[in-house]
């Protein structure tokens, strides 16, 4: 069954614990220099460096579905990344989302590893992994929230309920103001500017 309500009052997402400025410093020179193995995903995460493991088919297969159709929905003057960090200002993390949709005009065009910030992204999509989806429910959830990114979909094939897909919009003091959530089977619509069904029958 579909879920779409505003997410304010007792709703709202707390924001997830802000890193100092010498802290977020020293831990972002550090991903800076990391010699991260193939596959593998650095990010800061309260506080910390976590490493992750290349995810197994069934995530990858999801993501490749995913992308197939922001493609459809994207023009060519976006970009879409599977592999790129993004920083959630103030200090609160560095992310590497298994999707990001990014204005291409936005993305500096050199070698530098450094992240993009969130705010410029148009869209972030994560998929839960079994080893750590509150991660991606709260944590990330209030960052990408915070930073005022238009929309967070979440993929949460491990949810306690049921597989279930979440569209976060409406960012606003901090959290998003409006949920659309779906079980796997039923289709979403992502608002414009995608102006794009998703079908979630394969997820």
């Amino acid at each position: 069954m579909r879920d779409d309500h505003d997410t304010g009052g007792e709703h709202a997402v707390a924001a997830a614990p802000v890193l100092s400025p010498a802290s977020s410093g020293e831990l972002f020179d550090t991903w800076r220099n990391l010699d991260v193995p193939e596959g593998w995903r650095a990010e800061i995460i309260g506080e910390r460096i976590v490493m992750s493991p290349p995810p197994g088919h069934a995530h990858n297969l999801v993501a490749d579905r995913l992308h197939r159709a922001l493609v459809r929905g994207s023009p060519d003057d976006w970009a879409i990344f599977q592999t790129a960090g993004v920083s959630v200002s103030p200090h609160s993390g560095l992310f590497v989302p298994d999707l990001l949709v990014i204005p291409r005009d936005r993305v500096p065009a050199d070698t530098s590893p450094d992240p993009v910030p969130a705010a410029l992204a148009l869209l972030v999509v994560e998929i839960t992994s079994p080893s750590n989806p509150d991660t991606d429910r709260t944590t990330k959830l209030a960052a990408y929230a915070r930073a005022e990114v238009p929309l967070y979909l979440l993929v949460d094939r491990h949810a306690p309920d049921e597989p279930a897909v979440s569209l976060y919009s409406e960012p606003s003091d901090g959290h998003y103001r409006r949920l659309v959530r779906v079980p796997f089977g039923e289709s979403l619509t992502v608002p414009e500017p995608f102006g794009l069904e998703l079908d979630t029958s394969d997820f």
